[in-house]
């Protein structure tokens, strides 16, 4: 199925996202038998299923005028990117920074491909990092995936 860019459907997507201060955090197209848009969103104060639906309500209409399929069906989503999301923006490294963080990389390091760690700081190469009362930095092409690490002790 042919669809619009990504970049067109999240600029006419933006003035919703703002006057209801709400983070479009990632839009992705799934193709294939039942095609979906999905729409990731984030507020600071977090996602619940009545903001998803607000969020979902208000965009229907601009998304039927953006026609982001060329009039093929698909279906729309709106939803929280999770907890263990990964981290790729700026605003999701900062939103961390100081905080424990699970690090996934392509190649072991001392050992370990999995290991958790303070995030101390990143900039467009490297994250730093604390494990164990130890700094150190990681470059980013090494990560397979970097997220928050979940707490599921303090949860209950």
């Amino acid at each position: 199925m042919k669809t619009k860019p990504i970049a067109e459907i999240k600029t006419a997507l933006q003035p919703i996202a703002a006057e209801l201060n709400i983070e479009i955090v990632e839009i992705e197209f799934k193709q294939g038998k039942e095609p979906a848009l999905t729409v990731y969103i984030d507020t600071e104060t977090g996602v619940d299923l009545n903001t998803c639906e607000k969020f979902h309500r208000a965009i229907d209409p601009v998304l039927d005028e953006v026609d982001p399929t060329f009039g093929a069906p698909y279906t729309l989503n709106v939803s929280s990117p999770g907890l263990d999301r990964p981290l790729k923006t700026d605003r999701d490294y900062q939103k961390c920074m100081g905080l424990k963080v699970e690090i996934k990389l392509f190649a072991p390091m001392k050992g370990k491909k999995f290991f958790e760690a303070t995030l101390k700081g990143h900039d467009e190469n490297c994250v730093y990092l604390e494990e164990k009362g130890e700094e150190f930095k990681l470059e980013k092409a090494k990560i397979a995936k970097i997220c928050r690490a979940i707490d599921f002790d303090g949860l209950l």
